[in-house]
């Protein structure tokens, strides 16, 4: 049963809140410049990252556990005459029958996984799914204070306009943040105003999101068998630091590691 996703189902709408930022998707083609054969990009939504990397020539399968956005990504991926192969699948359960050179999650989608197993199954299913030498990648928010800060009234985030109605749709946000699990709780407002400014309605989703912290994010990598290559604190490969925004991980795997050293002797964890 799919919870934690009302965020999730109407597509159209988040493409329109999000499809604007491309951050990552620079930094990735960036990466996938340098790799072979097919790339997992793994909660791929609506293909905002995953339709990008396949317009520049690469092969990808775009992974995600909610029918409707594949079914949107699909579409927008149709219509570009793209072949992009689109699984759904709970990617803590990973069942792919490929490996592949290039593995990420970006869109802060890590996040989706609220307890310590779903955390080391979804790396564990990485690591399985990564040839020796492959590359895996995932972005997240920093958890700064700001960031964890409760707002229990409503913040205003963000607005846009539908090109086709003239409407404006006015976001707001409200959270409380669980110390002891590391969840945040978020309320998200939707005013949807006409061409006279008047709201003619208003949607509510829930959300929930956990935040791992810089210590802790390296243990569950390097605990789960990767080698972490780079630590950034955005998308433009700026160092990270408490005002940092987000924590981007590039890895590798250790079976890879230990190849390129010719057999030293390295611990390996127990997967």
């Amino acid at each position: 049963m799919l919870t934690n996703l009302e965020e999730y189902n109407n597509p159209i709408l988040y493409d329109d809140e999000n499809e604007q930022y491309t951050e990552d998707v620079a930094f990735l083609l960036t990466e996938a410049a340098h790799k072979s054969g097919i790339i997992l990009d793994l909660a791929c939504g609506t293909g905002r990252a995953t339709i990008p990397l396949a317009q520049a020539g690469h092969s990808l399968i775009g992974v995600d556990i909610h029918p409707p956005m594949l079914q949107e990504a699909q579409k927008k991926a149709e219509a570009l005459n793209l072949s992009v192969k689109w699984v759904e699948q709970d990617c803590t359960k990973l069942d792919l029958k490929v490996k592949s050179d290039f593995i990420y999650i970006a869109g802060n989608s890590f996040q989706h996984f609220l307890t310590n197993e779903e955390q080391h199954a979804f790396l564990r299913s990485v690591y399985t799914h990564l040839n020796d030498g492959g590359t895996f990648i995932v972005g997240i928010r920093f958890p700064s204070i700001e960031e964890l800060t409760p707002t229990e009234a409503e913040e205003y985030w963000k607005s846009y306009q539908d090109p086709d109605t003239g409407y404006t749709t006015e976001v707001y946000i409200s959270s409380h943040y669980d110390a002891i699990k590391q969840i945040q709780h978020n309320l998200t407002t939707r005013k949807i105003r006409d061409l006279d400014k008047t709201i003619i309605k208003e949607l509510k989703t829930k959300i929930d999101l956990r935040y791992t912290f810089p210590q802790e994010m390296e243990h569950l990598l390097t605990h789960s068998g990767f080698i972490i290559t780079s630590v950034y604190g955005d998308w433009k490969k700026s160092a990270l630091t408490n005002q940092s925004t987000q924590m981007i991980y590039v890895c590798k795997n250790k079976e890879s590691i230990l190849s390129l050293n010719g057999g030293c002797n390295l611990l390996f964890p127990v997967l």
